[in-house]
């Protein structure tokens, strides 16, 4: 059944999550190697495989004998390598000149936007909320993803090179520290005293 209050709840806690605002800097960077980041198709990717999650999360990564955990710090290691890239100016992730689709799949649509946090949150909320009322709140954060992938240009523009470098900076930290959380919560679940 449908819920406002359930859908807002559900969209507020992706939105945290997926933080696409604050994968802005490294958005900029992505184009700037790949020339181009096509919006619809990274936006449709993160779309299908956050679905996918919501409808047989847990037996998809059981097919391959992985628990949420294990996919949680994959999740983490591309997050921190993408953080340690933005702050040490190095390049990990090189672009590959006979691909068509640039950096939009991977490591936009994953896992930035669908990426370890959004798909063990989806798999979360699950316990709580209903499914259709998590599929809502799926796709608010799709179509918000969608608009800010689509501004990235004038955004770049907005800020300039000063603006982007401190931004890639502070949020290559972030990045850095989303990544241990969510290792450090996934590799010891329960901390010893």
């Amino acid at each position: 059944m449908i819920d406002l209050k359930q859908i807002l709840s559900v969209s507020l806690i992706l939105f945290s999550v997926i933080d696409i605002l604050g994968s802005i800097p490294i958005i900029i960077n992505l184009r700037k190697k790949a020339g181009h980041i096509q919006s619809e198709k990274a936006t449709l990717a993160a779309g299908v495989l956050m679905i996918l999650f919501l409808l047989g999360g847990k037996t998809i990564l059981s097919l391959f004998g992985i628990g949420v955990e294990d996919f949680a710090i994959a999740g983490a290691l591309i997050i921190f390598a993408l953080g340690a890239e933005m702050i040490l100016g190095i390049e990990l992730f090189k672009p590959d000149p006979e691909a068509s689709t640039g950096a939009s799949i991977v490591p936009i649509a994953f896992p930035l936007i669908a990426g370890a946090g959004t798909l063990t949150t989806i798999l979360t909320l699950k316990a709580e909320f209903d499914q259709v009322n998590i599929a809502i709140g799926i796709v608010l954060n799709l179509i918000l993803v969608y608009v800010v992938l689509k501004s990235t240009s004038w955004l770049e523009r907005k800020l300039g090179k000063t603006g982007l470098d401190v931004l890639r900076r502070i949020f290559g930290i972030i990045l850095l520290s989303i990544a241990v959380k969510i290792f450090k919560s996934n590799a010891f679940p329960m901390e010893i005293v």
